[in-house]
């Protein structure tokens, strides 16, 4: 190991979000909810070099287990993201974060008179559009959503 390099030391039991694009892992944090006063081992490695994607992200969780809805809310900012589920400090699962064709009631419609924002029962329902930089199709009255307005609601 040189004088150069950071060593970040492997965690028992958690999560391990990998590939997350440069700069976005405060925004990975966020839509987990950590505010880092859980008294667990948090560590963020952002815009390190990465041979895939030039840089990346890093975020490991001690002693958290990711749900279904926080992987596809990951899914919004870090579409090429994978999570390594760690049991004894050995990668037991890995998981390839992929963003669903259409997003449902995740983020709500920028639009005021959109239905999906009236009184009626209506979930909002999103088709992805592109997802670099990611836009959103609302799917009702097809407003488009951009990254910037996903963020705000995560």
């Amino acid at each position: 190991m040189s004088d150069k390099e950071l060593r970040v030391s492997k965690i028992k039991d958690g999560t391990v979000i990998d590939h997350i694009s440069g700069g976005y892992a405060l925004d990975v944090v966020k839509i987990l909810g950590i505010t880092g006063k859980e008294k667990k081992v948090l560590t963020i490695a952002i815009n390190v070099p990465s041979k895939r994607f030039g840089v990346k992200d890093i975020v490991k969780i001690e002693g958290k287990a990711l749900n279904s809805q926080e992987v596809n809310r990951i899914a919004l900012v870090a579409p090429h993201a994978s999570i390594n589920i760690i049991h004894n400090y050995a990668v037991v699962e890995k998981l390839e974060v992929k963003l669903p064709k259409t997003i449902e009631g995740i983020v709500k419609c920028v639009n005021p008179c959109c239905i999906s924002n009236s009184d009626e029962p209506v979930v909002s329902k999103f088709y992805i559009k592109t997802e670099e930089p990611l836009l959103l199709k609302c799917h009702y009255c097809g407003v488009t959503l951009e990254q910037a307005d996903v963020l705000g609601q995560l």
